[in-house]
């Protein structure tokens, strides 16, 4: 069976997208009852989750979790299709960011357990429960840890020109350009044509959701209004020289962040812990606050990473798989494990209450993760599709030539290259397009 051609199950309320029939195992499998003894088998890249995993099977005798610790982003998910399709040797439990979970559910590779979790939803905002729902009823896992876009700064510098953490992109710009008129070493951030997953949350703020379901088939919209107004301000931002254009996650960075070249970053939660890595001399220096805004009236964020838990359409226990799944991301003593041994932001709302001392680098920092709950309840909703990687991969080529080439116009013109890039893969990947 070819796991392309394999349509949504339960995801759409209407048609399948695809004709083909599904093949999942899930559907003569034994689910037993919560008191028949079972083992389980989770795979995670998250560090340490064999440690949170303990404080549940501790309490669970009849339901032991066996933690695989694997590879993240697109070599755990080509795995798991692997197994799928074989037909044998898939996990019960599957960590999947959000991204993937088309790519899986059209796939048949997990399943829906609505029935079992469904009510989980006041405990999400509705931005990260939309990545397990693709906007149906079904529901593909439990939101495990959300990533809310936010604005790290160096308040030192800010301070010495005269300057707030902005409001709005306008401020953005304008202390972009005051910044790096004051020392024409210093900018305020930069533009990476090598993270696509940031850009993504960008046009997410704006208001973008790139993929959509038609009926019964995929849509497009890369190359759509809001889009194109955070390409073009980035594009013109760079043009202008106000900001830099090198890459992240180089030593070339790293070494802008600690010697005070880079003086601002628009990343996500987890940053402090890539701040105290990457630019330890400044410790003390940095600030958070929430994102620039297209529209003070009305806040919004996007987001950068983050995964959900999910049972897999091979799990012969699938109500006992929810059964755990909802308690380690939902259950306090669960969500302090994830925040404090993990090391992750818990999607939870609830776990807000339970984070009370900021990160270490952000010491002096107390209202760090209210800033941090507040983002993530304003990440608006988006909707991937099963073909994210080829759109992240011609981001990364036309945004790089663009970048290079340093025009504004050169960055509208990438979503063009973006859209046909990602239509023509859809459609001959076998989906039904519209539009």
């Amino acid at each position: 069976m070819n796991k392309k051609f394999v349509p949504f199950a339960a995801a759409l309320t209407a048609a399948a997208l695809l004709s083909v029939t599904a093949c999942s195992s899930s559907d003569d499998s034994d689910s037993g009852s919560s008191d028949e003894p079972v083992s389980l088998t989770y795979w995670s890249w998250t560090p340490n989750m064999d440690k949170v995993v303990d404080a549940w099977n501790a309490k669970n005798p009849n339901i032991q979790i066996v933690v695989n610790k694997q590879d993240g982003g697109d070599p755990a998910v080509t795995k798991l299709l692997t197994a799928i399709q074989a037909g044998s040797g898939a996990p019960d439990i599957m960590q999947a960011e959000y991204q993937k979970v088309p790519t899986l559910v059209s796939a048949d590779a997990i399943a829906d357990i609505s029935a079992e979790v469904g009510d989980l939803k006041a405990k999400f905002p509705d931005g990260v429960w939309n990545g397990v729902t693709l906007g149906s009823d079904a529901v593909y896992g439990v939101p495990q840890d959300s990533a809310p876009l936010m604005f790290f700064y160096r308040s030192d510098v800010f301070e010495k020109n005269g300057l707030e953490a902005p409001k709005t992109w306008d401020d953005y710009a304008a202390a972009a350009e005051k910044i790096h008129k004051a020392d024409p070493k210093q900018y305020i951030g930069t533009f990476s044509a090598t993270d696509a997953g940031l850009f993504t949350g960008l046009a997410q703020q704006a208001g973008a959701s790139w993929w959509g379901v038609n009926g019964d088939a995929w849509s497009v919209n890369i190359n759509e209004p809001a889009t194109q107004k955070v390409a073009a301000y980035w594009g013109g931002l760079v043009e202008k020289g106000v900001v830099d254009n090198k890459p992240m996650y180089t030593p070339d960075w790293n070494a802008a962040l600690n010697d005070g070249t880079q003086v601002g970053w628009v990343s996500a939660v987890w940053a402090p812990g890539v701040l105290e890595g990457s630019a330890a001399d400044t410790k003390g220096k940095w600030k958070v606050a929430a994102m620039p805004q297209w529209d003070a009236a009305a806040p919004a964020t996007g987001n950068w990473g983050g995964s959900a838990t999910s049972v897999t359409t091979q799990s012969k226990h699938p109500k006992q798989a929810a059964e755990f799944v909802s308690w380690l991301n939902t259950d306090p003593e669960a969500l302090k494990l994830l925040a404090n041994t993990a090391n992750v932001y818990p999607a939870s709302t609830d776990a807000t209450a339970l984070l009370t001392e900021p990160p270490a680098f952000l010491s002096e920092q107390a209202d760090y993760y209210a800033i941090a709950a507040e983002a993530a309840k304003a990440a608006k909703p988006f909707t991937y599709g099963p073909n994210v990687n080829v759109a992240y991969s011609s981001f990364n080529d036309a945004f790089a030539k663009a970048a290079e080439a340093k025009k504004a116009s050169a960055f509208t013109e990438a979503l063009t290259t973006m859209q046909q890039t990602t239509v023509d893969d859809l459609k001959k990947a076998g989906f039904n397009v519209a539009g």
